[in-house]
């Protein structure tokens, strides 16, 4: 065997050498980076969830409104890449407490039964204004001292949250927003930015953000501001209110 032969196997083993490690170096960035979304979502493989949605009241059929199915749309899919389970439930059917398998809360509280328990259970600083008779200041947000009016089309407000019930167990997430348009912006920043938010809060972590959907009449959930970290004061207990800044 000649030394071009010798060193034509040498270069070929080196390749496949090559070749091997790194497959096996990306399979285990992979299966890293899956197991960080599993973890931050509370979706090991093979676990349940429920997305939790609630039905148009204008709707004759009683549909899911639009934004709302595509934020469920958007949730399905990290539940399946993390090879878990959804289970969709309306928000006025009974169910279980929280904490035993992973749930998606999505909508407006002031019309969601189970998100407007959520928040008062674990978010006890925010206060959702039901609106008067006429309607006016209906989904008004208030968090501290501050309270977020949206203007319909302009400026709107939306509460993204992982949140886990006292002594542990699988995470709840929510999307509470102030029109449907906001819940699916919420969600699309959750998917998008899950990363990110693991590396700031930690992949077992609780926060509480608000988002501003800027000129959604234009851009629809694409345009969208984080407006302030509200976790210490969303979770504190309420105190009593007095004079109220408005953003």
């Amino acid at each position: 065997m000649n030394d071009s032969l010798l060193l034509l196997i040498a270069a070929a083993g080196a390749l496949v050498v090559g070749a091997a490690a790194g497959w096996a170096a990306s399979s285990a960035a992979a299966r890293r980076t899956l197991n960080r979304t599993q973890r931050f979502f509370g979706l090991p493989e093979g676990s349940e969830c429920v997305l939790v949605t609630h039905r148009d009241s204008a709707s004759a059929h009683g549909s899911i409104p639009r934004h709302d199915a595509l934020a469920l749309l958007g949730l399905a899919a990290v539940v399946e890449n993390c090879r878990a389970h959804p289970e969709v439930a309306p928000h006025d059917t009974g169910l279980q407490g929280f904490g035993a398998r992973t749930e998606f809360c999505v909508g407006d509280p002031t019309a969601h039964r189970r998100l407007a328990a959520h928040l008062a259970t674990l978010l006890p600083g925010v206060a959702v204004h039901p609106g008067d008779a006429t309607g006016a200041d209906r989904g008004t947000f208030t968090i501290g001292s501050t309270a977020y009016r949206m203007e319909p089309g302009a400026v709107e407000y939306v509460l993204l949250a992982r949140l886990a019930a006292a002594g542990g167990g699988r995470p709840v997430f929510l999307a509470a927003g102030q029109r449907p348009v906001t819940h699916r912006a919420a969600v699309r920043h959750l998917v998008r930015n899950h990363p990110q938010l693991a590396r700031t809060y930690g992949v077992d972590g609780q926060f509480c953000v608000l988002l501003k959907v800027v000129n959604s009449q234009a851009y629809g959930p694409d345009v969208v501001e984080v407006v302030a970290d509200v976790t210490r004061t969303a979770t504190a207990p309420a105190e009593p209110r007095g004079h109220r800044a408005t953003t």
